[in-house]
């Protein structure tokens, strides 16, 4: 994990929780260890720094362990919601693998329903149904699986801003698959927009 000057995960992993006297990844660890897994160093540094408010790049390598990294925090720490009554959106992640948001969208839910279970995980790309789509304009869920194209399609809605008003967090999943190309302008300018509304909105 790095934010600015690049630091050891050891390093940041040591780093305290805003409040000490609670553990709110304690969950968390029961989890992955009821399932014979421990959270790896970067992991924990990259949860501790999502709970000081901060943004940041992961890079680890393929199988490692980054889509928990990224998405245990702000779900740990986002609202808990009630059985008729899922949080509003809180997370966006976007992909710029339309054809992985389904697969992306399913690890995402299978975590919440372990750890939030009235937490809502659904997907908008260009091959959402019709149903779908109708069924998010009413109500959008918890977190969110898109594209930058959708996202950008979304953000240019007369009431965007009240369909992101408690946006806490953004994961954009393979950076490197944007750099220097259109898409990812598209994802830059999504941000500054989403910026514009929640000006300390980790990333």
């Amino acid at each position: 994990y790095t934010r600015g000057m690049p630091r050891s995960a050891h390093e940041a992993a040591r780093d305290p929780l805003p409040d000490p006297g609670r553990d709110p990844y304690a969950p968390v660890r029961a989890w992955l260890g009821g399932q014979g897994h421990a959270p790896f160093p970067f992991q924990e540094a990259v949860w501790a720094a999502y709970a000081r408010g901060e943004s940041g790049l992961v890079h680890a390598p393929t199988g490692m362990g980054k889509t928990w990294a990224a998405w245990l925090a702000p779900l740990m720490l986002g609202p808990d919601g009630g059985q008729d009554t899922p949080p509003p959106l809180t997370v966006v992640w976007i992909t710029p693998l339309r054809a992985l948001a389904s697969d992306t969208a399913l690890a995402l839910a299978r975590a919440a329903q372990a750890l939030k279970p009235h937490w809502t995980v659904d997907v908008r790309t260009g091959d959402t149904p019709a149903s779908a789509r109708a069924r998010q304009d009413k109500r959008l869920p918890t977190a969110l699986v898109t594209t930058p194209e959708s996202l950008t399609l979304m953000l240019s809605r007369a009431d965007w801003r009240e369909r992101f008003a408690h946006l806490a967090a953004v994961v954009v999943d393979e950076w490197h698959e944007l750099l220097g190309s259109k898409r990812g302008v598209q994802v830059e300018l999504a941000l500054a927009r989403l910026r514009s509304l929640r000006p300390s909105l980790p990333v």
